[in-house]
């Protein structure tokens, strides 16, 4: 599978591990699935963190080697594509951030991890 990590997915892989279903741990270490990463979700954590909301390095590094070690083989550019889609999506969710990640899976066809029981009322595949 090609799965787009939600950003709290991929927070809880690096930092909080427990956090994670059986299931999300079993997809996170299936060398056969191709794990992403959003810019979107570096963007998120940077916000969180310049706004006193997260305790960690946030670095190029930070997310250079977590995300390596979690075998994350792209960082998903935001492409114009991904914004207009946005334009069509329902309100389902407030958060712009999560909004664009539904996008990015339509538009890539990516299935996405998360634990957000409001990313299923999107119609995208969702697991956790």
């Amino acid at each position: 599978m090609r799965i787009l990590l939600d950003t709290h997915a991929l927070l809880w892989a690096i930092d909080d591990p427990p956090r994670l279903s059986g299931n999300a741990k079993q997809i996170l270490t299936d060398e056969a699935n191709q794990l992403f990463v959003s810019v979107a979700s570096l963007l998120e954590i940077v916000l969180k963190k310049k706004a006193g909301k997260l305790a960690l390095a946030a670095t190029a590094d930070y997310f250079q080697s977590n995300m390596s070690q979690l075998g994350v083989g792209e960082i998903l550019p935001v492409q114009p594509a991904h914004v207009y889609r946005v334009n069509e999506l329902p309100l389902h969710h407030k958060d712009p951030f999560d909004r664009l990640l539904v996008a990015q899976c339509q538009v890539e066809g990516l299935v996405l991890l998360s634990a957000d029981p409001m990313m299923k009322k999107y119609p995208i595949q969702v697991v956790w």
